[in-house]
């Protein structure tokens, strides 16, 4: 399967800026990559989609964070990002990076990331 391994995450006050990386390597069994995205998930509450890019680049955005967060990918490094902009204090999460592949079976799986801790906080 493909691994992910996130960083960037911290603690920031509320109007700053932080920076997640996912970095993404494939096993000899997959085929391809069909898609990443950043998900988040807070205490209590239900995991959610906040950004994802297609293999075309086309981006989606959750609309609480659209206008402040930009999904990118750097092909060269394997690795995708996730710019956050203008935290809130509601940003507070642990945000995993997720990787939709097909194996060389062509059966399409989903690999997680450990997650990273970000908290918005004054």
């Amino acid at each position: 399967q493909v691994q992910l391994v996130e960083s960037g995450g911290g603690l920031v006050q509320p109007g700053g800026s932080l920076r997640l990386s996912c970095a993404a390597s494939n096993a000899s069994n997959i085929f391809g990559i069909n898609g990443m995205a950043w998900y988040r998930q807070a205490p209590g509450k239900q995991r959610e989609l906040v950004a994802r890019i297609t293999p075309g680049g086309n981006t989606n955005y959750a609309d609480s964070v659209k206008g402040r967060f930009i999904i990118s990918r750097d092909r060269a490094e394997n690795t995708v990002y996730l710019q956050m902009n203008n935290l809130k204090p509601e940003d507070t999460a642990v945000y995993y990076c997720n990787c939709r592949y097909i194996n060389t079976m062509f059966k399409t799986g989903d690999s997680w990331g450990q997650g990273t801790q970000v908290t918005v906080s004054s």
